[in-house]
C-alpha cells in the first residue's frame, strides 16, 4: 500500500547515497607527487605502483592500468579473439561474427567490447543461487551453438560466479574464459581472488566501485605476451621506432598517473571497505527476517563476495502489480503488499539512493535479437518471466522484482536503520 508515515519520518538532510567513494589524505599526496614530478602522462611511479601491487593482491603475474573497466573487458575480448583466429584486420574485430556467451544479468559494459571486436553476444540467463551466469544453461549453449569459443563471466555486485561448473562447461568445449571482475574486486571464490579465474580478467576503479580512482580499470593475466602486447595496443600501438610508426589499430586506454594516485592511495583500505560493505549486507539481511524479501544470495561454501552492493528480492506473493515500460513504469498499491518501484520511489522521497537491478541483456533494444539460452534451452525476451506456473527467465524475475540498496559505507550513523524504517513500512 501507499507509504505510511503516521510515527513520522522526515527526510534525510545529508542525501543517503547508494554507493560513493571515500577520500583519503594518502591519494592526495600521490596526486600531489605526481604534479610536482610533472608525470601527468600516461606514465610514472603511481602507475607502476598500482599495476605490482593490484596484480601481487589478487595473485597474478601481470597487471596493466587502463583508463576504464570497459577499456580493460576491451583488450581481454581482444586477446581472446586473436589467440583463437589471429590477427584482426583493421576496422573488422578479432571476432569476425564469432558467436560468444555472456552473462546475461549485468551492465552494458560487460558485453559491448565483444560487439566492438565484431563478436555477438549470446546471453546465458542466471541462476537464483549467486544472481550470476547458469552453468546448465551455458551447456545449453554450447548444445546450440558448438563453435562457441569465448565465455565472458561477470560477477554480479562482487559475488562470485559457480566457477568449478562454469570451468568444466568451458574446458570440456574448450572455451576460454574471460572473467569480468569488474565489482568484485577482493571477492574470493574457494580461496582464489576474483580477477584471476580466466585467461583474461579485468577490474574496474570508478568512481563508486569497492576502492576508486574516480575512473580506470586493469587487465589482469598470467600470460606474459597477452601483458605485452595490451600495453602496446593500449598506447596508440606504437612499434619501436624512432619515429612514430604504426602497424596495427591501437588504443588511448592506458591510465593517468594521476588517476593512479588516487587507486594507489585506495589499495590499503580495500579489506576495510569490504568490512563495511559486509556488516551493512549483514545489517539488512537481519532487520528484513520479518519482511517478504530476500537479499542477494551466494554460494557461502566456495565463496566470499566483496559485498560491493547490497540488493534485495521480494517474495512474488508479496509484489503488487508492476508494469514496466522501455522507460517509464506503473504500480498499483496493494496493502501488504510493494515492488521495486514503490520502494525507490519512497526512498527518493526521502532523499536516499537505490537503483534497480541491471536490466538483463536480452531484454536491451538493442541486443534484444541476440540469441539468449535458459536452463530449458533456446529462450528469448518475454514481458513477464512467468509461464505455466514456472519460471521461464531468471534474469528477467530478478530485475522485476529485486533493487539495490543503499550501500554507501560513509553514510551518517543510524540512517541504515532510517532506510530500513522506510522499505518496512512500504509493506503496511
Amino acid at each position: 500500500m501507499a507509504f505510511n508515515n503516521a510515527i513520522g519520518i522526515s527526510p534525510f538532510e545529508e542525501k543517503v547515497w547508494l554507493a560513493r567513494p571515500s577520500v583519503y589524505q594518502n591519494s592526495i599526496d600521490y596526486i600531489y607527487e605526481a604534479y610536482t614530478s610533472k608525470w601527468m602522462t600516461t606514465a610514472g611511479t603511481n602507475i607502476n605502483e598500482v599495476e605490482r601491487e593490484i596484480a601481487e593482491m589478487v595473485g597474478c603475474k601481470y597487471a596493466v592500468a587502463l583508463s576504464a573497466g570497459t577499456a580493460a573487458l576491451h583488450m581481454a575480448v581482444k586477446l581472446a579473439g586473436e589467440a583463437l583466429y589471429g590477427n584482426s584486420e583493421a576496422g573488422k574485430g578479432a571476432l569476425r561474427n564469432q558467436r560468444i556467451a555472456c552473462s546475461d544479468l549485468t551492465f552494458a559494459a560487460t558485453v559491448n567490447p565483444v560487439v566492438y571486436e565484431g563478436g555477438t553476444p549470446v546471453f546465458i540467463d542466471t541462476e537464483y543461487d549467486t544472481w550470476n551466469m547458469d552453468p546448465v544453461a551455458l551447456e545449453k549453449a554450447f548444445e546450440t551453438y558448438p563453435d562457441i569459443k569465448i565465455v565472458l563471466v561477470a560477477h554480479l555486485y562482487g559475488t562470485p560466479c559457480k566457477m568449478d561448473e562454469i570451468r568444466e562447461v568451458c574446458e570440456h568445449h574448450s572455451a576460454i574464459i574471460i572473467e569480468d571482475a569488474a565489482e568484485s574486486l577482493g571477492a574470493t571464490y574457494k580461496g582464489v581472488q576474483t580477477g584471476r579465474l580466466g585467461s583474461y580478467n579485468a577490474i574496474s576503479f570508478n568512481g563508486n566501485k569497492i576502492i576508486t580512482g574516480t575512473s580506470g580499470g586493469m587487465l589482469l593475466t598470467d600470460d606474459k605476451k597477452a601483458m605485452e602486447k595490451v600495453k602496446k595496443w593500449s598506447t596508440q600501438s606504437r612499434e619501436n621506432a624512432p619515429w612514430y610508426q604504426h602497424e596495427e589499430v591501437g588504443y588511448n586506454y592506458r591510465m593517468s598517473n594521476v588517476i593512479a594516485g588516487v587507486v594507489r592511495g585506495q589499495i590499503p583500505y580495500l579489506k576495510e571497505h569490504i568490512d563495511r560493505k559486509k556488516a551493512i549486507y549483514m545489517k539488512y539481511k537481519e532487520s528484513f527476517k520479518n519482511l517478504p524479501v530476500k537479499m542477494n544470495s551466494f554460494d557461502a561454501e566456495n565463496s566470499e563476495p566483496n559485498y560491493w552492493l547490497s540488493a534485495m528480492i521480494i517474495d512474488q506473493e508479496a509484489m503488487c502489480r508492476q508494469v514496466r515500460g522501455e522507460r517509464e513504469t506503473l504500480y498499483v498499491e496493494e496493502q501488504g503488499k510493494s515492488c521495486p518501484t514503490e520502494i525507490l520511489e519512497t526512498l527518493a522521497k526521502f532523499n536516499a539512493e537505490g537503483r534497480p537491478i541491471w536490466k538483463p541483456m536480452h531484454m536491451q533494444p538493442i541486443y534484444r535479437m541476440n540469441p539468449f539460452i535458459t536452463r530449458e534451452g533456446n529462450g528469448r525476451a518475454r514481458t513477464n518471466a512467468y509461464f505455466d506456473g514456472g519460471v521461464a527467465d531468471i534474469g528477467l524475475d530478478i530485475f522485476e522484482r529485486g533493487l539495490c540498496l543503499p550501500t554507501d559505507i560513509t553514510m551518517e550513523y543510524g540512517a541504515q536503520d532510517v532506510v530500513i524504517e522506510i522499505i518496512r513500512r512500504c509493506f503496511e
